[in-house]
């Protein structure tokens, strides 16, 4: 661990990833000087099966919590939940933070804080455009990912430059038209790059990433071909994906519902600022699909990372007004985030259960990844020539993969910055060195509670849910160091039924009775804990199980 980082020197640029490394999501990075700071975005991790009960996780704002006023403005690359996810979180510190980003991304946004009662200071800027944010000057570059109108930005400032490209690739066929603009990089490049900020999600894939145009015909292929209904489960902010399913119902003679709030919502902000094109009376109310005969109906739904409540999951599991059946057609058009296997392996088997022929990345080309491959990092390596390289966006591997890619172009390996979480990057007179470290760890969100889940209340959850649950309640009297009544055992999430802890009572009662008798007077608190020692060695010992054992006294 790194020692705390010293004051910041003026003159001297400051990097904090509070989120992105080491993960994929929670995208957030913090710079600073000359006592202002500049936030490029600000996003959200989903839960994994460890996290029970959890919502979602943020970044920590604690490193920020008492500079807000400080902050001249926070810069969005684009609008998908791993990036724009936690403005919510962060407007509700401080509402008045200018948003910046692109049309689109700013839509997706106000959407969002709409649901929160926060209208947000914000301003809209395009490919091209240079804007001043107090000591920061931000030039915006355009580059193509599996969501329209993403930028990157070139952060000018007394100490140095950074290019932050926020998550990209280099399709050379978009759907759009609008490509990673390379001869903006180069004119960068020429200008110098003292620190280059790079999408790491797809370093460790060999070539390059395959064009979206690939994966219509398929879609196509796929709908033509079913007899009943079509399922489509994608991110409720692939734009593209659902292009592409629009078209292909359109082709065949069937109609289009959106499934799940996220998907009816995002899709009709882009339909109105006209990053999707539909079709004259493609689309139906999913009130009315049951209207139609099976082989009429695509059905475009959210869920394909297996989230319990989205709605291809409730699908699987019959808790849905959808009811798949034999013969349905379930695409998954999107890729696997690194965490959620089981989930969905869990739905598809699901839905393989109840009859539905299951079309995914695994057997079909239905999905290709937004994220470049070695190969186009490469290309922007060589055309830019960093200084220093500093990989983002990805778990450890990812960005290991990315600093090599580095070195083979040409930075120097100490200059290839290889960070984590909370590690504090100072660049100065074109160089850039860790610092030090501060916390950046996970801040869940649990219903409406922000920021109270420990990870020692998960770790019980945890328990709960895998070993069970264990409650002792015992009445004594202090005036005859006796026991009244008890100890009742009761057990919950346990294949033992509760006349198993019989043998363990008398032990139980024995050593409280003795606890009782000393000398020494114990408190409640012992007491209980005398009960949690003496159950809990036993359990373990006899049912190799450790449940959450709460022990109960009460005096008379």
């Amino acid at each position: 661990m790194l020692a705390t980082p010293a004051r910041l020197k003026d003159g001297t640029l400051r990097v904090v990833p509070l989120g992105g490394l080491g993960e994929v999501g929670r995208n957030m990075t913090v710079f600073e000087i000359n006592g202002k700071l500049l936030i490029v975005d600000c996003g959200v991790l989903f839960p994994e099966e460890e996290q029970p009960g959890v919502d979602l996780i943020l970044p920590d704002f604690s490193y920020i919590e008492d500079r807000l006023d400080d902050v001249v403005g926070v810069v969005l690359t684009h609008g998908h939940e791993d990036h724009i996810g936690a403005v919510p979180y962060l407007l509700r510190r401080k509402n008045d933070i200018p948003i910046i980003g692109s049309k689109l991304t700013l839509a997706l946004v106000e959407a969002k804080l709409a649901e929160h009662r926060i209208k947000p200071y914000t301003l809209t800027v395009s490919e091209g455009e240079v804007e001043n944010f107090g000591p920061f000057e931000c030039e915006f570059v355009a580059v193509n990912h599996s969501i329209p109108d993403s930028l990157a930005v070139f952060i000018r400032t007394a100490a140095g430059t950074v290019l932050h490209t926020g998550d990209f690739k280099m399709d050379q066929l978009p759907m759009d038209g609008r490509i990673t603009d390379l001869r903006h990089f180069a004119r960068l490049g020429e200008e110098g790059v003292d620190l280059y900020l790079s999408d790491s999600t797809n370093a460790h894939v060999p070539g390059f990433t395959t064009p979206e145009k690939e994966i219509g015909p398929v879609i196509d292929q796929v709908i033509a071909r079913a007899e009943r209904r079509v399922i489509v489960a994608s991110f409720a902010s692939h734009m593209h994906r659902v292009q592409q399913v629009l078209d292909a119902a359109a082709a065949h003679g069937r109609k289009v519902a959106f499934v799940g709030r996220s998907m009816v919502r995002n899709m009709g902000i882009a339909a109105k600022l006209g990053y999707l094109s539909v079709p004259e009376g493609i689309l139906i109310d999913i009130k009315k699909v049951d209207q139609l005969p099976d082989h009429q109906v695509v059905l475009m739904s959210t869920g394909s990372q297996g989230e319990p409540m989205a709605a291809l999951s409730r699908m699987a599991n019959g808790s849905h007004q959808v009811q798949v059946g034999d013969g349905d057609t379930i695409i998954l058009a999107s890729s696997l985030i690194p965490g959620n296997e089981n989930s969905v392996y869990r739905v598809i088997n699901g839905l393989m259960k109840l009859g539905a022929d299951v079309i995914h990345k695994d057997n079909a080309k239905v999905h290709v990844s937004g994220h470049a491959s070695a190969g186009e990092l490469l290309y922007t390596y060589n055309i830019l020539k960093p200084r220093n390289a500093m990989p983002v966006h990805g778990e450890h591997r990812h960005l290991i993969a990315n600093g090599r890619l580095a070195e083979t172009t040409g930075v120097p390996a100490e200059n290839v910055l290889l960070c984590e979480d909370g590690s504090v990057v100072d660049l100065r007179d074109g160089r850039a060195r860790i610092s030090g470290q501060i916390e950046a760890g996970y801040v869940y969100v649990d219903g409406s509670s922000v920021g109270e889940i420990t990870e020692s209340e998960l770790k019980d959850r945890r328990t709960l849910g895998e070993e069970g649950f264990i409650s002792v309640v015992t009445v004594v009297n202090r005036q005859t160091r006796s026991i009244v009544s008890g100890p009742d055992i009761h057990a919950r999430g346990m294949a033992e039924e509760d006349q198993v802890f019989k043998n363990i009572k008398p032990k139980v009662a024995k050593a409280l009775t003795e606890a009782l008798q000393q000398d020494k007077e114990h408190t409640t608190h012992q007491l209980q804990q005398v009960v949690r020692r003496t159950i809990g060695s036993w359990v373990s010992r006899k049912l190799r199980r450790k449940p959450m054992i709460v022990p109960v006294v009460v005096e008379t």
